[in-house]
């Protein structure tokens, strides 16, 4: 490696603070690059990067001045709050001026120095890995990749205004989708600036699409493997896509996009589904065992939300997006939590989802918090960065969900239904988002305020978002109409944890004293009936209880899949008794608590 001190010294000096030079990192922060014009990368995504796991770039531009060039690789990707230091993943970097290589060195982990001889063309190559099945990484399988831009793409240090054009070069066969604006020829695009390059991942293969008209703008659906989600599963969901943006525009009074595409890649052995927002699309990614799950369009109704809440309206903590380091806030709570709770309203108001259907995801929610230690909220949004480990690494999501629901029903409460969160989020939307800048605690909370006519929200604040106090809902839902009943069930109990699949219900976990055990149910055993009735039967649950519950001490025949074949148990019935809990209407709600039910479900003000 060249003598960093040595190249310093060749360069004006960035800083002397006390005498000396600012450490490395920090001069990269302080540092400018020389500005580039012409700016254009040409990723090469073939069949013979996919069978190598690699993607190769080519990066041309023009500098019109003698002076370092730097450019830096982001360290994580909005969205998925975690350093991922993707220069990791750069090999064969070369930098030439068309003829001669040019000299070059790290200033510092990810920011690469070029020193051109003379102002003119430089060209830039390199791989790039792409073997992580992560939606905020790039990944190659059979006939498919999909990239990220913040895993590929240089920012050219302090010039993020720089405008790009892209290029794809693939197979003839194949298809590139992505949410990026398209240039004047195929599989040619172009970015504004670098925070709109890299928010825009790209999906290249075999690989299904079709596009439909939603809220007056096109959205486009690609999914991969092509034939994976066709006929009445494609039209599901469609039909959930479509369903879904209405009542989020309702919210803020708008579509922020002129078009928005849905890349969908389906796995084996993906253990359920991740998805990460962007501006104009979403990349998600999901195990084909759990295509036809319900949570596969809660997700999606999640990143359509952070549409407008996250990639547009966020913290200023946030704003703009820096990439070479940790941004923690305090807010995430508002930026995932509060939009979890708009894709259950999402589906709900968009006649998707059944009002019971939106009390149990409330419920699960309410449960998964109390098992949880408690934990602040504003802590919570903090910890994302670290990866938790006592349970409370994600909690910002149903706490913050929750959060959104409790001050739902409590600014409905305080104005008779007249103002709403809904309320709430439009006025951030057209007070801090539309005026170019991210909201601030004081923006907020006196949001809140305005909604109820100037009641102060402190001791909300400091005892649920800044405290740890257990959520009231025993005093809070009746508000809406609602109440908490819990009733206490004697049923079977296996003694298993199961995970749906296409043939019954599979053994994952499985408790070495219960009735399953000693009945010689194994891990990794397929369970397709009992009693004689499928695993797979929508009733099966109320049967379960209904038939077996009565029936103590008999034997239960279980018919199993193990290995190649099947096999038949017969453990003896033992019961167990748990306590069941739900949300339901409050037959003896008053009239205002009727209306704060009605309006959160429909999204109507005094219905």
């Amino acid at each position: 490696m060249p003598n960093i001190r040595a190249a310093l010294l060749s360069r004006p000096l960035l800083l002397l603070l006390f005498g000396g030079t600012l450490p490395l990192a920090a001069q990269a922060r302080a540092a400018r690059s020389v500005p580039v014009m012409d700016l254009r990368y040409e990723v090469s995504v073939g069949r013979e990067q996919v069978e190598a796991g690699f993607l190769d770039l080519r990066v041309t531009f023009t500098v019109g001045e003698v002076g370092p060039i730097l450019l830096s690789l982001p360290a994580w990707t909005p969205g998925a709050y975690t350093i991922a230091d993707f220069a990791r993943g750069i090999e064969g970097f070369s930098a030439s001026d068309g003829s001669e290589p040019l000299r070059w060195d790290k200033l510092d982990p990810d920011t690469w120095r070029i020193v051109p001889r003379r102002a003119g063309r430089v060209e830039l190559r390199y791989r790039v890995r792409a073997d992580s099945l992560d939606v905020a990484a790039s990944w190659t399988g059979d006939e498919l990749a999909f990239f990220n831009g913040t895993n590929l793409f240089f920012e050219v240090e302090g010039r993020a205004d720089t405008p790009v054009r892209v290029v794809v070069k693939t197979e003839p066969e194949w298809r590139v989708a992505t949410g990026m604006t398209p240039d004047d020829s195929t599989h040619r695009f172009r970015a504004t600036d670098f925070h709109d390059l890299v928010d825009h991942p790209v999906m290249v293969g075999r690989f299904d699409l079709d596009s439909a008209r939603v809220a007056d703008r096109w959205m486009r659906l690609a999914t991969y493997p092509a034939g994976s989600v066709q006929g009445r599963r494609r039209a599901a969901l469609w039909d959930a896509l479509s369903r879904s943006v209405d009542p989020l525009a309702a919210v803020f009074g708008e579509v922020p996009w002129s078009s928005y595409t849905v890349l969908q890649v389906a796995t084996e052995d993906f253990p359920g589904m991740s998805a990460l927002e962007h501006s104009e699309s979403e990349l998600a990614l999901v195990g084909l065992p759990f295509l036809d799950e319900p949570f596969v369009h809660s997700i999606h109704a999640h990143e359509l939300a952070h549409a407008w809440n996250v990639k547009r309206l966020r913290p200023a903590d946030l704003t703009p997006y820096r990439y070479d380091a940790k941004q923690p806030t305090p807010w995430l709570w508002v930026s995932e939590g509060i939009t979890d709770y708009y894709a259950d309203l999402a589906l709900t108001r968009g006649g998707l989802l059944e009002e019971a259907a939106f009390l149990d995801l409330t419920l699960n929610k309410i449960e998964s918090v109390q098992a949880r230690p408690a934990t602040a909220l504003e802590d919570a949004s903090l910890q994302a960065w670290l990866g938790m480990r006592d349970g409370t690494d994600d909690l910002y999501y149903d706490k913050g969900s929750l959060a959104g629901f409790a001050l739902d029903i409590l600014i409905r409460d305080a104005s008779d239904n007249r103002q709403s969160l809904d309320a709430v989020m439009r006025e951030l939307w057209n007070g801090t988002w539309k005026q170019g800048r991210g909201f601030t605690h004081d923006d907020f909370w006196n949001a809140v305020a305005r909604a109820t006519r100037g009641r102060a929200w402190g001791d909300f604040e400091r005892r649920y978002v800044d405290g740890r106090e257990p959520f009231p809902w025993d005093t809070w839902l009746p508000r809406a109409g609602w109440r908490l009943v819990e009733e206490r069930i004697s049923e079977p109990r296996l003694g298993v944890r199961l995970v749906q699949e296409p043939r019954g219900v599979r053994v994952e976990e499985i408790d070495p004293a219960g009735m399953g055990a000693r009945g010689g149910l194994l891990v990794g055993d397929v369970i397709l009936t009992i009693g004689g009735r499928d695993t797979r039967d929508p009733t099966f649950g109320t049967y379960w209880r209904d038939y077996w519950g009565k029936r103590p001490g008999q034997p239960m025949p279980i018919t199993v899949r193990r290995g190649e074949g099947d096999v038949t148990l017969n453990p003896i019935v033992e019961i167990d008794g748990r306590v069941e809990r739900r949300i339901t209407p409050d037959p003896n709600a008053n009239a205002k608590a009727r209306r704060i039910r009605a309006g959160i479900l429909s999204g109507t003000p005094r219905p």
